[in-house]
């Protein structure tokens, strides 16, 4: 059976849509040079110009090419096509951005939270970050992406509270705090996923395990290049997981900075500056630090089997400690490569990323709305 020939729409959509991106990338090109660029010939580019100039979405910038020959105008992405917000909640308090389809970081804000703020109070400071963004935008940013230090729902995005998460804001629900600042949709979830996306872009490894040990403790299994959430997004909570205490005796990982005097006072934070203090002074605890968590990480050997195992956090990025955990699983049975995370800011960062992704494709869906 012949198969049917794309329509004219199709055609002009997709010569659209790679105008559009060529735009992102380059943001200001001559007709000419979206036509090298894409492989379109220059008259198909100048249609879709023309189109993508009556919808609003691109602009004659006014400026020509110079020297020898007929001068080329130059196009870039229209302004005012919107932004989208950025938004880390964490116990050092709330960051927000916005960002533009380009990439680039049109307004930042901060709003303070402690450690043992609840839900109201990262609910007001969440609302506050975002209120001085978007107000001067009208209808505010087009969508949302959050990172949260705490656990995420997978289907419903709101935070969950876990027995001796260090930082709890009860169950927050970021999309309906953002709904009076953002048009469109908001994605949530947890820190370390997103610093395991971040991670995954500078390692460039498709299987591997993203460990975080900070005041908080977490874990990301990246497999086939995608971070595995598990069914209700709580995959990775590895502070209950049994491990080699101490003394020798079975118990969970968090337990252990009990055991060691390493915990913040009425709390079940980390104390990373007497933790820190203690990996670069005693040999002992550095050793029994690194057991325990070695035992942590060989159980997700033996159900990720992953190539490599990064290490981010406060005291997981400790050359010394990185090379006690490495000697640890180096006596197992499957030795896994060991190494520290790179990305400063892993979980923004990945998030910014997503966020600029997410507004092209809303760009790129209005471009189509247009031909229609």
């Amino acid at each position: 059976m012949t198969p049917a020939k794309p329509s004219l729409e199709m055609l002009r959509a997709l010569t659209d849509e790679n105008v559009l991106r060529a735009l992102m990338a380059d943001r200001r090109l001559t007709r000419a040079e979206i036509a090298a660029r894409t492989g379109i010939s220059k008259p198909t580019i100048s249609d879709a110009v023309q189109r993508l100039a009556a919808a609003g979405l691109v602009v004659d910038t006014g400026e020509r090419t110079t020297g020898r020959g007929r001068s080329g105008s130059y196009y870039a992405l229209a302004p005012g096509l919107g932004t989208a917000l950025v938004a880390s909640i964490s116990p050092l308090g709330v960051t927000a951005e916005t960002v533009d389809a380009l990439g680039d970081t049109v307004g930042r804000a901060r709003a303070g939270l402690g450690r043992n703020a609840g839900e109201h109070q990262a609910a007001r400071a969440l609302a506050e970050a975002a209120a001085r963004l978007t107000e001067p935008e009208p209808g505010g940013a087009r969508l949302a992406v959050v990172s949260a230090a705490d656990p995420v729902d997978r289907a419903t995005g709101r935070l969950v509270r876990l027995p001796d998460a260090p930082f709890l804001v009860g169950a927050l629900d970021p999309a309906a705090v953002l709904a009076p600042h953002v048009t469109g949709p908001v994605l949530v979830d947890n820190d370390v996923n997103w610093a395991a996306r971040a991670e995954h872009e500078a390692v460039g490894v498709e299987d591997f395990v993203y460990v975080h040990l900070g005041e908080g403790l977490g874990c990301a299994v990246v497999a086939d290049g995608a971070v595995r959430r598990g069914h209700r997004g709580l995959a990775g909570e590895i502070a209950h997981v049994c491990t080699t205490g101490p003394d020798g005796t079975a118990m969970p990982l968090t337990e252990v900075f009990a055991a060691l005097g390493l915990r913040r006072a009425d709390s079940t934070a980390i104390d990373v500056d007497a933790l820190e203090a203690a990996v670069g002074a005693d040999d002992r605890t550095t050793e029994a630090l690194a057991r325990a968590v070695a035992g942590v990480l060989s159980a997700a050997v033996a159900l990720a089997d992953p190539a490599l195992i990064v290490l981010g956090g406060e005291w997981g990025r400790l050359p010394r400690m990185r090379a006690a955990i490495d000697r640890q699983l180096a006596h197992g049975p499957r030795p896994v490569r060991v190494a520290a995370a790179t990305v400063e800011s892993p979980e923004l960062t990945a998030a910014r990323g997503r966020a600029v992704a997410e507004l092209r494709e809303l760009i790129v869906g209005s471009a189509r709305s247009a031909e229609r």
